[in-house]
């Protein structure tokens, strides 16, 4: 694999300039799969961007980092983070038009990266997973959703029957900030619908295992061994139901 790429991604929505990043290998040219990542709270920073290499690297897929807040909207630090995200979070209407706007932004680089527009997948980590799976329920066409330690409320549960594809939650057996009453409702949510569904809860594990930067012992905390085998398990998934 030659050096990864990173190609801004510029769109408006409702007026609004959002700047989302295309990870990808230029040097591959055979038309691929598409990941739409959904980063955490702290949106396109520069773990984001990482993170996307990471798993560019790992599968030789094109991965989009969303730009869920607009362009220039960068936060440093949790506060930031915060009052950025909690209007976007309390109004999922917007939450999904700024997740439709990402996944179109993406189709329309197939003119100059080669993905195969048939094949897109959404993953999402934190508030990003929050966000993949409702684009799910918005009923995008998706390859597959996988959330990593997300929330999996939603005040619309009936739109899960929108879901057109396998949906896969990693969750964190101890994670103090998703409620176990949240793991029941989804699983409510997707029976009813009748979504291929899986929910996967790790052992100790907390908020945040996937995050190298969290080091907050007993609720966010970095753990590498369930990180690697969430990752493991989103590659199993992209192999069953992409085509490459």
């Amino acid at each position: 694999m030659s050096d990864l790429t990173i190609k801004p991604v510029r769109y408006d929505i409702e007026g609004q300039s959002f700047e989302s990043q295309l990870v990808y290998d230029a040097g591959n040219v055979q038309p691929r799969p598409a990941v739409l990542l959904a980063p955490n709270w702290m949106g396109v920073s520069q773990g984001a961007l990482e993170l996307a290499k990471k798993l560019a690297k790992e599968d030789g897929l094109i991965y989009l980092v969303v730009d869920f807040y607009g362009q220039g909207v960068r936060p440093t630090n949790a506060d930031e983070a915060l009052a950025a995200m909690m209007p976007v979070r309390s109004n999922r209407a917007i939450l999904r038009k700024r997740m439709q706007a990402a996944y179109v932004a993406l189709v329309q680089q197939a003119g100059n990266v080669p993905i195969d527009t048939k094949q897109i997948a959404a993953i999402g980590f934190c508030f990003g997973g929050c966000a993949a799976l409702e684009l799910a329920r918005d009923g995008a066409e998706l390859a597959a959703t996988v959330t990593f330690h997300a929330n999996l409320d939603t005040p619309n549960p009936a739109d899960a029957a929108n879901i057109k594809a396998p949906v896969l939650v990693l969750h964190g057996a101890a994670d103090p900030l998703v409620p176990r009453e949240q793991l029941v409702s989804f699983e409510e949510e997707m029976t009813a619908a009748k979504v291929d569904w899986q929910l996967l809860s790790y052992g100790n594990a907390v908020h945040s295992f996937t995050d190298p930067e969290a080091n907050n012992p007993g609720k966010q905390q970095y753990d590498p061994v369930v990180a690697k085998r969430a990752f493991k398990a989103m590659h199993n998934l992209f192999e069953e139901v992409m085509v490459r």
